[in-house]
């Protein structure tokens, strides 16, 4: 059974990762973003180029196509959100808690801060820890499966070539290829670690990470740590009673909310490139290199890719697109993907945390009574 609900409480640690998701936090990224921005404009933007584009109802169909493309893969996040907490979750709720997410996402250096930031809100929202670690773990496996059999299946059926132009696993292996290997094999271990921990050997991953617990390193997380290894069997018995209807809802919502994400991209590439006449296959490889682009971004140094990202695009579509249309087209797809996380964060996350207050304030206020 799921545990009891529990009254919002913050320790040290999550007053920690809470001041983490500030607003304040935005200032680095935009920051970061802006001066890779202003580079590419000063050293390589060509805006005698620029004044040939034709700002007509094409470049503004396909545009407004991305932005309602990505639209909807919010709306997908919020309705598998939904699914998970067994409908818990309010269509509002759902959709301001993915706001909140994404948001962490954009202000942290790889998205391994963002499956913290989860645990953490989900908690404060009062569900049971239990059914929040299953919420955040089932979300990992998912997404994740994505990524690790896609892939390759790509590279076999298409070859290298699919990720990035020129590349092959002998001569243009490079930076870039190494870095979309390396996070391919990082995906790859921990999907797997948590999928044979949620479905086969719960037992076996709650004594892992309890062994994680004994270790110095991970500090004053160790309680959390040795918390969510508790949480564990009661998490695999709750996911392993759903039903094949529940899991293929699940897998088809995170299937098209990927699509949609990169498809995005490839609306944009469209719009500033009216030129590109792409067939199925090289709608296939776009998405692809859409793909290879985020596993890239998301695991930078950098605050949610920021820099990094308008930097390396048009290295991923330099077969498709001219230098200028990319670069621009890099510009947009950040401003319709990226920035209005970061700027609508700062409306909703102090309403966010202005509700937790009052709602703890009044749990310890009925208490007392």
């Amino acid at each position: 059974m799921i545990e009891s609900k529990r009254p919002i409480e913050f320790t040290d640690d999550q007053q920690k990762l809470l001041d983490s998701i500030s607003p304040t936090r935005i200032i680095l990224p935009i920051l970061i973003g802006l001066a890779v921005i202003a580079f590419i404009i000063k050293g390589q933007l060509d805006f005698d180029e620029i004044h040939y584009i034709n700002w007509d109802v094409h470049v503004l169909f396909w545009i407004g196509v991305a932005i309602v493309v990505y639209i909807i893969r919010h709306l997908l996040i919020a309705w598998r959100l939904r699914l998970l907490s067994e409908y818990e979750f309010s269509w509002k709720k759902s959709i301001e808690l993915v706001f909140i997410l994404e948001f962490a996402s954009a202000v942290s250096p790889t998205n391994f801060g963002g499956s913290a930031v989860a645990f953490f809100m989900l908690i404060q929202e009062t569900i049971s820890g239990a059914r929040a670690t299953a919420i955040v773990v089932y979300t990992i496996v998912a997404d994740t499966i994505i990524f690790v059999i896609t892939i390759p299946v790509l590279a076999l059926l298409i070859g290298m070539n699919a990720f990035r132009p020129e590349l092959d696993l002998t001569s243009h292996f490079d930076g870039l290829g190494t870095t979309l290997l390396i996070v391919w094999v990082i995906m790859t271990i921990y999907g797997l670690l948590f999928l044979y921990g949620l479905f086969i050997k719960p037992k076996h991953l709650k004594r892992l990470l309890n062994v994680f617990a004994s270790w110095k390193i991970f500090g004053k997380s160790r309680e959390r740590i040795r918390k969510a290894a508790a949480d564990i069997e009661i998490t695999a018995l709750s996911i392993s009673e759903k039903s094949w209807s529940f899991h293929g809802h699940a897998a088809w919502m995170t299937f098209a909310q990927w699509i949609c994400r990169f498809f995005s991209i490839t609306a944009i590439l469209i719009a500033f490139s009216p030129e590109l006449q792409a067939d199925i296959m090289d709608h296939i490889i776009l998405l692809s290199r859409g793909e290879a682009l985020y596993a890239v971004t998301a695991y930078s140094p950098t605050p949610g890719g920021s820099g990094v990202a308008e930097l390396i695009f048009s290295r991923f579509y330099s077969d498709y697109i001219d230098q200028n249309a990319a670069l621009l087209g890099a510009i947009f797809w950040r401003v319709i993907t990226y920035y209005p996380y970061l700027f609508l964060g700062i409306i909703i996350i102090p309403n966010w945390i202005r509700t937790l207050i009052n709602r703890r304030r009044l749990l310890k206020t009925s208490s007392q009574m």
